[in-house]
């Protein structure tokens, strides 16, 4: 049972630190290399990157950190484990926040994006632009740093264990 408590905490902490990596990446290269775009390539790049983004490679870690939080909540759950729960917990509280503020900002604004239709023939890009990107932007580092956090809760409680 040692074995597996690890092996779930390793995908945990793998799955979310791959999230949280992608977060990052959009918080310190990708915006800031869009927000030097004028408005109607801003708006096309971002509604061309919110399709790409939906395939196996990103949805494995992305929901593999929630599933392997779980579990390692559930088997932290025995007295003989039960130290390291609060980590373990902590971590899973901290990615479904991460899902929280996607599900909740993030994926909503995009939707938005994508409704906006396509960039060639909006009349005001730069207001599709205006009621997408600073909300989008700060809220993406909200969840890239509870999604860091869940990363070192779980990396802690399998350094602990």
């Amino acid at each position: 049972m040692d074995l597996l408590r690890k092996l779930v905490l390793l995908f945990s902490a793998v799955s979310s630190g791959l999230v949280a990596g992608l977060l990052l990446a959009y918080a310190v290269s990708v915006m800031p290399a869009l927000a030097r775009v004028d408005d109607r390539s801003f708006v096309e790049v971002m509604q061309r990157v919110n399709v790409a983004i939906l395939n196996g490679w990103f949805l494995v870690p992305f929901v593999g950190a929630l599933v392997g939080g779980l579990a390692a909540v559930v088997l932290h759950l025995p007295a003989a484990a039960r130290s390291l729960l609060p980590w373990t917990a902590a971590g899973l509280a901290l990615y479904v926040a991460t899902l929280a503020v996607t599900g909740l900002v993030n994926v909503p604004l995009n939707d938005a994006l994508a409704a906006a239709g396509e960039p060639a023939a909006l009349a005001d890009p730069a207001a599709v632009r205006a009621a997408f990107e600073t909300r989008w932007v700060t809220w993406n580092v909200v969840r890239t740093l509870t999604a860091t956090g869940a990363l070192a809760c779980f990396a802690w409680a399998g350094l602990a264990g």
